[in-house]
Protein backbone atom coordinates (compact mmCIF):
# COMPACT_ATOMS: atom_id res chain seq x y z
CA UNK A 1 0.00 0.00 0.00
CA UNK A 2 3.09 2.33 0.65
CA UNK A 3 4.11 1.70 -2.53
CA UNK A 4 1.29 2.45 -4.42
CA UNK A 5 0.78 5.99 -2.84
CA UNK A 6 4.99 6.08 -4.12
CA UNK A 7 3.49 5.32 -7.25
CA UNK A 8 0.30 7.09 -7.60
CA UNK A 9 1.77 10.92 -5.82
CA UNK A 10 1.25 13.16 -8.70
CA UNK A 11 0.96 10.57 -11.91
CA UNK A 12 0.18 12.19 -14.85
CA UNK A 13 -3.11 11.45 -16.11
CA UNK A 14 -2.35 10.85 -19.19
CA UNK A 15 0.06 7.94 -17.55
CA UNK A 16 -2.93 6.84 -15.58
CA UNK A 17 -5.49 6.29 -18.24
CA UNK A 18 -8.59 8.47 -18.87
CA UNK A 19 -11.24 5.70 -18.37
CA UNK A 20 -9.77 3.20 -15.88
CA UNK A 21 -10.55 3.24 -12.19
CA UNK A 22 -7.37 0.99 -11.62
CA UNK A 23 -4.35 3.79 -12.01
CA UNK A 24 -1.67 1.66 -10.90
CA UNK A 25 -2.65 -1.20 -13.63
CA UNK A 26 -2.48 2.03 -15.99
CA UNK A 27 1.10 2.89 -14.64
CA UNK A 28 2.29 -1.03 -15.05
CA UNK A 29 0.70 -1.61 -18.54
CA UNK A 30 2.03 1.32 -19.74
CA UNK A 31 5.47 0.89 -18.32
CA UNK A 32 5.18 -2.81 -19.66
CA UNK A 33 5.08 -1.41 -22.98
CA UNK A 34 8.75 -0.41 -22.72
CA UNK A 35 10.06 -2.41 -19.93
CA UNK A 36 10.65 -5.98 -20.72
CA UNK A 37 10.33 -7.12 -16.79
CA UNK A 38 7.32 -4.82 -16.09
CA UNK A 39 5.67 -6.47 -19.35
CA UNK A 40 6.30 -9.67 -17.85
CA UNK A 41 4.56 -8.68 -14.86
CA UNK A 42 1.51 -7.68 -16.60
CA UNK A 43 1.57 -10.90 -18.18
CA UNK A 44 1.63 -12.84 -14.68
CA UNK A 45 -1.13 -10.55 -13.50
CA UNK A 46 -3.49 -11.31 -15.76
CA UNK A 47 -3.23 -15.22 -15.57
CA UNK A 48 -3.52 -14.60 -11.57
CA UNK A 49 -6.82 -12.35 -12.52
CA UNK A 50 -8.16 -15.07 -15.22
CA UNK A 51 -7.47 -17.99 -12.78
CA UNK A 52 -9.06 -16.32 -10.01
CA UNK A 53 -12.18 -15.36 -11.80
CA UNK A 54 -12.33 -18.76 -13.15
CA UNK A 55 -12.44 -20.03 -9.36
CA UNK A 56 -14.96 -17.61 -8.60
CA UNK A 57 -17.51 -19.43 -11.19
CA UNK A 58 -16.25 -22.84 -10.74
CA UNK A 59 -19.05 -23.93 -8.51
CA UNK A 60 -17.80 -24.23 -4.36
CA UNK A 61 -14.65 -23.03 -5.84
CA UNK A 62 -13.68 -26.36 -7.13
CA UNK A 63 -11.62 -27.37 -10.22
CA UNK A 64 -12.36 -28.85 -13.58
CA UNK A 65 -11.15 -33.26 -12.97
CA UNK A 66 -8.38 -32.44 -15.56
CA UNK A 67 -6.86 -29.86 -14.22
CA UNK A 68 -6.93 -31.25 -10.54
CA UNK A 69 -3.80 -33.14 -10.94
CA UNK A 70 -1.95 -31.02 -12.01
CA UNK A 71 0.52 -28.69 -9.95
CA UNK A 72 1.00 -26.05 -12.74
CA UNK A 73 -2.40 -24.94 -12.77
CA UNK A 74 -3.42 -24.70 -9.38
CA UNK A 75 -5.06 -21.51 -8.82
CA UNK A 76 -3.68 -19.19 -6.08
CA UNK A 77 -6.10 -18.42 -3.29
CA UNK A 78 -5.48 -14.58 -2.87
CA UNK A 79 -7.22 -12.68 -0.11
CA UNK A 80 -8.76 -9.45 -1.35
CA UNK A 81 -6.08 -7.58 0.32
CA UNK A 82 -3.87 -9.89 -2.22
CA UNK A 83 -5.99 -8.68 -4.97
CA UNK A 84 -6.12 -5.06 -4.34
CA UNK A 85 -2.33 -4.58 -4.56
CA UNK A 86 -1.86 -7.63 -6.68
CA UNK A 87 0.13 -5.27 -9.27
CA UNK A 88 3.11 -4.48 -6.51
CA UNK A 89 2.28 -8.01 -4.89
CA UNK A 90 3.83 -10.10 -8.14
CA UNK A 91 6.24 -7.76 -8.33
CA UNK A 92 7.23 -7.98 -5.17
CA UNK A 93 7.05 -11.77 -5.04
CA UNK A 94 8.89 -11.94 -8.69
CA UNK A 95 11.80 -10.03 -7.17
CA UNK A 96 11.71 -7.49 -9.65
CA UNK A 97 9.81 -4.49 -7.85
CA UNK A 98 13.42 -2.89 -7.45
CA UNK A 99 14.11 -2.77 -10.98
CA UNK A 100 10.71 -1.37 -12.14
CA UNK A 101 10.26 1.13 -9.83
CA UNK A 102 14.18 2.12 -10.81
CA UNK A 103 12.78 2.39 -14.93
CA UNK A 104 10.15 4.46 -13.93
CA UNK A 105 12.36 6.92 -11.86
CA UNK A 106 14.90 7.05 -14.71
CA UNK A 107 12.29 7.65 -16.89
CA UNK A 108 9.72 9.45 -14.50
CA UNK A 109 9.39 12.79 -17.39
CA UNK A 110 6.91 10.45 -19.53
CA UNK A 111 4.87 9.19 -16.42
CA UNK A 112 4.62 12.21 -13.74
CA UNK A 113 4.64 15.95 -12.57
CA UNK A 114 7.75 18.07 -11.92
CA UNK A 115 7.05 17.92 -8.10
CA UNK A 116 5.96 14.28 -7.65
CA UNK A 117 8.13 12.04 -5.08
CA UNK A 118 9.24 9.53 -8.16
CA UNK A 119 10.36 12.64 -10.29
CA UNK A 120 12.57 14.23 -7.74
CA UNK A 121 16.36 13.45 -8.00
CA UNK A 122 16.73 12.37 -4.14
CA UNK A 123 13.47 10.64 -3.11
CA UNK A 124 13.32 8.63 -6.67
CA UNK A 125 16.34 6.96 -6.13
CA UNK A 126 16.40 6.16 -2.43
CA UNK A 127 12.71 4.89 -2.70
CA UNK A 128 14.35 2.20 -5.75
CA UNK A 129 17.08 1.69 -3.42
CA UNK A 130 14.67 0.84 -0.50
CA UNK A 131 12.75 -1.68 -2.29
CA UNK A 132 15.91 -3.99 -2.98
CA UNK A 133 15.73 -5.53 0.10
CA UNK A 134 12.41 -6.64 0.23
CA UNK A 135 12.85 -8.03 -3.31
CA UNK A 136 16.15 -10.01 -2.05
CA UNK A 137 13.60 -12.15 -0.07
CA UNK A 138 12.26 -15.25 -0.35
CA UNK A 139 8.04 -15.04 -0.03
CA UNK A 140 7.54 -18.71 0.24
CA UNK A 141 4.81 -18.17 3.15
CA UNK A 142 3.15 -15.12 3.79
CA UNK A 143 1.48 -13.87 7.12
CA UNK A 144 -2.54 -13.63 7.43
CA UNK A 145 -4.27 -10.72 9.23
CA UNK A 146 -4.33 -13.13 12.41
CA UNK A 147 -0.43 -13.05 13.12
CA UNK A 148 -0.67 -9.55 14.09
CA UNK A 149 0.03 -8.62 17.60
CA UNK A 150 0.94 -5.80 19.82
CA UNK A 151 4.05 -4.73 21.16
CA UNK A 152 4.25 -6.18 24.89
CA UNK A 153 4.61 -3.38 27.82
CA UNK A 154 8.06 -2.63 29.07
CA UNK A 155 7.26 -4.78 32.23
CA UNK A 156 6.58 -7.61 30.46
CA UNK A 157 9.41 -7.63 28.56
CA UNK A 158 11.29 -7.42 31.77
CA UNK A 159 9.33 -10.27 33.01
CA UNK A 160 10.01 -12.31 29.99
CA UNK A 161 13.50 -11.39 30.15
CA UNK A 162 13.84 -13.23 33.60
CA UNK A 163 12.06 -16.49 32.52
CA UNK A 164 14.11 -16.70 29.74
CA UNK A 165 17.92 -15.98 31.36
CA UNK A 166 17.01 -18.13 33.78
CA UNK A 167 17.63 -21.25 31.92
CA UNK A 168 21.02 -20.03 31.27
CA UNK A 169 22.30 -20.06 35.40
CA UNK A 170 21.47 -23.42 36.93
CA UNK A 171 25.13 -24.50 36.74
CA UNK A 172 26.47 -21.30 38.72
CA UNK A 173 27.07 -22.22 42.04
CA UNK A 174 26.11 -18.99 43.66
CA UNK A 175 22.43 -18.82 42.32
CA UNK A 176 19.78 -21.25 42.93
CA UNK A 177 18.69 -23.52 40.14
CA UNK A 178 16.06 -21.53 37.80
CA UNK A 179 12.49 -22.70 38.06
CA UNK A 180 13.05 -24.86 41.25
CA UNK A 181 14.82 -27.51 39.41
CA UNK A 182 17.33 -29.76 41.35
CA UNK A 183 19.65 -31.75 39.52
CA UNK A 184 19.04 -35.58 39.82
CA UNK A 185 20.93 -37.78 42.84
CA UNK A 186 19.45 -41.22 41.94
CA UNK A 187 19.06 -42.21 37.90
CA UNK A 188 16.16 -44.01 38.77
CA UNK A 189 14.17 -40.77 39.44
CA UNK A 190 12.70 -39.33 36.43
CA UNK A 191 9.89 -36.97 38.34
CA UNK A 192 12.60 -33.64 37.82
CA UNK A 193 13.06 -34.36 34.33
CA UNK A 194 9.63 -34.75 34.09
CA UNK A 195 8.60 -31.30 35.94
CA UNK A 196 11.90 -29.67 33.96
CA UNK A 197 10.11 -30.70 30.64
CA UNK A 198 6.64 -29.02 32.00
CA UNK A 199 8.05 -26.09 33.05
CA UNK A 200 9.84 -25.37 30.50
CA UNK A 201 7.13 -25.69 28.18
CA UNK A 202 5.12 -23.69 30.02
CA UNK A 203 7.68 -20.97 30.13
CA UNK A 204 7.95 -21.39 26.64
CA UNK A 205 3.92 -21.00 26.07
CA UNK A 206 4.44 -17.25 27.56
CA UNK A 207 6.05 -15.92 25.06
CA UNK A 208 3.96 -15.35 21.44
CA UNK A 209 4.56 -17.56 19.16
CA UNK A 210 2.56 -18.59 15.59
CA UNK A 211 0.14 -20.93 17.44
CA UNK A 212 -0.93 -18.62 20.31
CA UNK A 213 -1.05 -14.67 20.99
CA UNK A 214 -0.52 -12.93 24.34
CA UNK A 215 -3.25 -10.73 24.72
CA UNK A 216 -3.14 -10.13 28.54
CA UNK A 217 -1.30 -9.75 30.94
CA UNK A 218 -1.03 -8.44 35.01
CA UNK A 219 1.61 -9.39 37.86
CA UNK A 220 0.93 -9.29 41.27
CA UNK A 221 -2.80 -10.82 40.94
CA UNK A 222 -3.66 -12.88 44.52
CA UNK A 223 -4.66 -16.67 44.21
CA UNK A 224 -6.00 -18.63 47.16
CA UNK A 225 -4.87 -21.99 46.50
CA UNK A 226 -6.96 -23.56 49.76
CA UNK A 227 -9.15 -22.57 52.44
CA UNK A 228 -6.23 -22.50 55.05
CA UNK A 229 -3.32 -20.90 53.06
CA UNK A 230 -2.14 -16.88 52.81
CA UNK A 231 -2.95 -15.70 48.53
CA UNK A 232 0.07 -15.92 47.33
CA UNK A 233 0.63 -13.54 44.33
CA UNK A 234 1.40 -14.43 40.79
CA UNK A 235 1.33 -13.69 37.32
CA UNK A 236 -2.46 -13.75 35.71
CA UNK A 237 -2.38 -14.27 31.51
CA UNK A 238 -4.92 -14.17 29.04
CA UNK A 239 -3.65 -16.00 25.37
CA UNK A 240 -5.46 -16.51 22.02
CA UNK A 241 -5.55 -19.45 19.70
CA UNK A 242 -7.03 -21.07 16.94
CA UNK A 243 -9.81 -21.97 18.77
CA UNK A 244 -10.11 -21.28 22.31
CA UNK A 245 -8.98 -18.45 24.98
CA UNK A 246 -6.73 -19.77 28.16
CA UNK A 247 -6.28 -18.14 30.94
CA UNK A 248 -3.22 -18.71 33.03
CA UNK A 249 -1.84 -17.96 36.43
CA UNK A 250 1.97 -18.46 37.71
CA UNK A 251 3.09 -17.93 41.19
CA UNK A 252 5.56 -15.06 41.30
CA UNK A 253 8.33 -17.32 42.76
CA UNK A 254 8.23 -19.60 40.01
CA UNK A 255 7.99 -16.91 37.93
CA UNK A 256 11.35 -15.14 39.27
CA UNK A 257 12.69 -18.79 39.15
CA UNK A 258 13.27 -18.44 43.00
CA UNK A 259 10.64 -21.39 44.14
CA UNK A 260 13.32 -23.39 46.29
CA UNK A 261 11.23 -26.27 48.41
CA UNK A 262 8.42 -24.38 48.01
CA UNK A 263 5.18 -27.01 47.78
Amino acid sequence: GVVEACLLHMLKRRAAGFLRTDKVAALFTKVGKTCAIAGDVCKKVQELQQQVESRKNQPNGQEPLKRQGSTTSKTPVLTPQAIKHIWVRTALIEKVLDKIVQYIVDNCSKYYEKEALLADPVCGPILASLLVGPCALEYTKLKTADHYWTDPSADELVQRHRIHGAHGRQDSPSKRPALGIRKRHSSGSTSEDRFAASAREYVESLHQNSRTHLLYGKNNVLVQPKDDLEAIPGYLSLHQSAESLTLKWTPNQLMNGTLGDSE
